[in-house]
């Protein structure tokens, strides 16, 4: 069996595995279900390296095709492209660590939660690596199930709530993605053919789409993307699944599912229907400029440490769909460098924020004070992801922050005006949560008596931190490897060589002078 499909594959075998493992005793099932995913990261790194060397004949660097089901043209069709490459890996990396930072949390039906990460990981994977479209409708409405149970049976006392509004949301954008995508093959089958319909990329890429027929599928695939980021004003899933999910589950939503909404609108959305992404354009970019204010301005009044760390998620998205609206070569790469720098910066903050909450049982702010002096680690691990968010430098989340602000110089003053107080608001709000909870005396006694990390928890929180301070310090890997898709990207944002477009908000400056080479001299150097 090819790469490939291992890594998709092997979390759904190690399922299996634990499906039929017999009784209940914690340790084996917890070790069975740590193998595996240390196993997909040992090979998504496999792939990496492969990939580094690798040249692309086409658009994917690697690919496999199997005729599935051939008298109606499903395959199974999956390849990876650099972007491709570097989501898989992240994902690989953040269950990885999930499954362990679970071992105190999970202490009810244990198998069953293991075995939903599990096929929860092998439907991410499939999203990433599918090339056919129907194929990527199956893996995306995988990852739906397990997410849903894991909130509903593991979550808080709104579980049921939350998980039912994440369910409905979801799916009824991917009831729209459907009904499109079987539009789409249709419309390239002549009646008059033998053979089946074709739901394949490639062939969907070639055929073109009429830029009439463009606006009305753009639409259907991107409200379902936009409900997966999510974007403004269909983001109201998100608070409530990510406070009532277990931790593990508040870390994959942030630092994976939210991105596979992303990672479908650059990988099909705007390839398909370039027309389409034209007309919405100025839409899209509004929106995503609302969302960075209105997501900074509820976090500034959460009470709830985890809500708070939720809607600072609308605004992070907010800022990566305006970098790639900026339709540049930066802002692309800003975008996507933001969609990694979020997933490890975010995940990392609701794994702290989960690690004190098994401790003390409540996420208010007002419950907490002076934790530096009883839990010192703690306090240093929760500093250092804070500053990650927000965006230090020699940090990752700088990296991908001003790469944004550098496409959105080239477009609109404005754009970058608003994108940059959505950073000045994201350091207030996470610098006003550290001092209410670490800075001044400890005046809740049930505070006193707290313990600091332990060994497992700090190798996890090392594990995360290591990967920030690498992307900060030398991003150029990354780029190197994304580099090809961003460039493919570009190309297919037709309204990037628009002159007019700049005036979309009605103020535009003149194209800065070239100051950054974001693949070059600047990248190797670590920016």
């Amino acid at each position: 069996m090819p790469l490939l499909s291992w890594i998709i594959f092997l979390p759904m075998l190690g399922a299996f595995v634990l499906l039929l493992a017999g009784g209940k005793r914690p340790g084996p099932l917890r070790g069975i279900a740590t193998a595996v995913t240390i196993v997909d990261l040992l090979l998504c790194i496999r792939l990496w390296s492969q990939a580094s060397g690798a040249e692309s004949s086409g658009i994917y660097l690697f690919s496999h095709v199997i005729d599935w089901v051939p008298a109606v043209g499903f395959r199974y069709a999956v390849g990876v492209d650099g972007l491709a490459v570097v989501m898989v890996t992240l994902t690989a990396f953040i269950s990885a660590l999930c499954i362990p930072a679970s071992f105190k949390y999970i202490q009810k039906r244990e198998k069953s939660y293991y075995i939903l990460m599990l096929l929860l990981q092998t439907g991410m994977m499939g999203t990433f690596m599918a090339t056919d479209l129907l194929l990527f409708f199956l893996f995306w409405e995988l990852m739906l199930v397990p997410m849903y149970l894991l909130i509903g049976i593991w979550g808080g006392k709104l579980r049921i709530y939350a998980s039912l509004k994440f369910f409905l949301y979801t799916a009824f954008g991917s009831a729209l993605m459907l009904i499109a995508i079987f539009c789409l093959a249709f419309h390239i089958w002549d009646p008059q053919w033998t053979g089946p319909l074709s739901f394949s990329f490639e062939t969907l890429i070639e055929a073109g789409v009429p830029e009439n027929f463009q606006v009305w599928m753009f639409a259907a695939f991107f409200l379902a993307f936009a409900i997966k980021m999510p974007l403004f004003p269909v983001h109201t899933w998100l608070p409530y699944a990510h406070t009532e999910a277990p931790t593990a589950g508040s870390v994959i939503l942030a630092g994976i599912l939210l991105k596979t909404g992303i990672y479908g609108y650059l990988r099909f959305a705007v390839p398909l229907f370039p027309y389409g992404a034209k007309v919405f354009a100025p839409v899209l970019l509004t929106l995503g400029l609302i969302g960075i204010v209105y997501g900074a301005l509820l976090a500034l009044v959460q009470t709830d440490v985890k809500r708070l760390v939720a809607y600072s998620s609308v605004s992070h998205m907010g800022t990566l769909v305006v970098g790639l609206y900026a339709a540049n070569l930066a802002g692309v790469s800003g975008g996507i460098m933001q969609m990694i720098n979020h997933g490890l910066s975010t995940g990392a903050l609701f794994l702290v924020v989960g690690m004190i909450y098994e401790r003390r049982h409540t996420r208010d702010i007002a419950d907490f004070g002076g934790l530096s002096k009883v839990m010192p680690v703690y306090a240093a691990f929760f500093m250092l992801f804070t500053l990650s968010s927000i965006g230090l430098p020699g940090l990752n989340g700088f990296v991908g922050e001003f790469l944004i602000f550098v496409g959105l110089a080239q477009r609109s003053i404005i754009g970058l005006v608003i994108a940059v107080t959505g950073v000045i608001l994201g350091a207030v709000y996470m610098l006003w949560l550290y001092q209410r909870v670490f800075f001044g005396e400890v005046t809740n006694d049930k505070n006193r008596g707290l313990t600091d990390l332990d060994t497992r928890e700090v190798l996890i929180l090392t594990a995360l931190l290591l990967v920030c301070i690498w992307i900060g310090l030398y991003p150029a890997p990354v780029l190197d490897m994304i580099q090809p898709s961003t460039e493919r990207i570009v190309d297919a944002m037709t309204w990037s060589t628009d002159p007019t477009w700049s005036d979309t908000f009605h103020a535009s400056m003149p194209a800065v002078p070239e100051i950054l080479d974001v693949h070059g001299a600047a990248g190797a150097s670590g920016h």
